[in-house]
């Protein structure tokens, strides 16, 4: 289905929708994100939102850059509560004065489909995760959960549960 800015904003005010974030990927592709408030959803649409660009890898030498969310992408994002929800949209990148960024990745991929739209090339995503096991005081490690190997079971796979509450969730 494709989504448009109206049918966003409709949504946002149906479904008590507190907060929005636009996620864009810096050029290491490293996933970042803002909130807004839903007051500030039509505005984000229409002009885009400023954000000061200075500490994003590759993206330093603008200064701010505007961020554009796509409402086809629009997600819920179910880990969140159900009242005071939140939703997430990707956003294209544009500098102040209204360019594109070229070396947005997002950006390099439209155009990466776009030229090959006649071709007989799919392109499609994969979901792998990993899960760590935490420290005394509940830091993150890079100590593996457990040392299962692809597609095992229990009792040395000890993922079933995580991934059986993950499916629960996002379904």
């Amino acid at each position: 289905m494709i989504y448009t800015k109206q049918n966003v904003i409709d949504y946002v005010n149906e479904e008590d929708v507190k907060f929005i974030r636009l996620v864009f990927c810096s050029s290491k592709t490293v996933q970042k994100n803002i909130s807004i408030m839903p007051n500030q959803l039509e505005n984000a649409f229409e002009k885009g939102i400023a954000i000061s660009s200075s500490h994003i890898e590759g993206f330093e030498k603008y200064g701010q850059i505007v961020l554009h969310p796509d409402p086809d992408t629009i997600s819920l994002l179910p880990w969140r509560p159900s009242q005071g929800r939140v939703i997430r949209m990707f956003c294209d990148l544009t500098t102040t004065s209204g360019e594109e960024i070229v070396t947005s990745s997002r950006r390099i991929l439209k155009e990466a489909i776009k030229s090959i739209k006649d071709e007989d090339i799919y392109f499609s995503t994969e979901f792998e995760f990993y899960l760590f096991k935490m420290d005394e005081e509940g830091q993150n490690t890079l100590i593996p959960y457990d040392n299962a190997s692809y597609m095992d079971i229990a009792p040395d796979d000890k993922g079933e549960n995580v991934r059986r509450e993950i499916c629960l969730s996002l379904h």
